[in-house]
């Protein structure tokens, strides 16, 4: 994350105009950006980005709020992601129904599942899932996928498909600055507006 901070330190500098010009002169979007980017130590422990991040912070709270953007570093305004990525082989899915995405405008993917077939590995699977008390403290959830086919009583697989869902773990750093290096090529910088 180094070559990031070093690459938006560099836009910072093209932003202030005369050479004897301080960090403090640069607009208020690419002092945020700059510290955004600080990684090692973050934000917080810059004591040259609490001034203008806390003020970022105040702003977002009042209506009409409209992130300030470095023009010069072409990085427009952050995105967000509140979730880590689901493990491998899983999918993000809603826990909210399609009336509760409607109502509330968003499809928040905020949990994890996959369909596995317990019965191929049970030693596996117990292994991983067989802990009832484990599964609740995760927030896992095992659900039965009834595959009965009234035209095949013989079916090996009644009973044997499962859907298991589980929470999806929240970011730390849930914002992020796609910012382009001098090649062109943007590297994500990550953080957070925790104050």
């Amino acid at each position: 994350m180094k070559p990031v901070f070093f690459a938006v330190a560099g836009l910072a500098a093209l932003a202030i105009s005369p050479a004897s010009a301080k960090a403090e002169d640069a607009s208020w979007g690419c002092q945020i950006l700059l510290c955004a980017a600080s990684q090692s130590p973050s934000w917080h422990g810059v004591p040259y980005c609490v001034p203008p991040m806390k003020r970022l912070i105040s702003a977002m709270a009042k209506p009409g709020f409209s992130w300030p953007i470095c023009h010069e570093a072409k990085a427009g305004k952050p995105g967000y992601e509140p979730y880590e990525e689901c493990p491998a082989g899983m999918t993000a899915v809603s826990s909210r129904t399609d009336g509760d995405r409607s109502f509330l405008g968003r499809d928040d993917k905020d949990q994890c599942t996959k369909t596995v077939n317990q019965c191929s590995n049970r030693a596996a699977f117990r292994t991983q899932f067989g802990d009832s008390q484990e599964n609740e403290r995760k927030g896992v959830t095992i659900r039965q996928i009834n595959q009965n086919n009234d035209n095949d009583v013989f079916n090996r697989d009644n009973g044997c498909m499962v859907q298991i869902t589980q929470p999806r773990s929240r970011r730390a750093d849930p914002y992020y600055f796609d910012i382009p290096n001098d090649k062109g090529v943007k590297q994500r910088a990550w953080f957070n507006l925790n104050d």
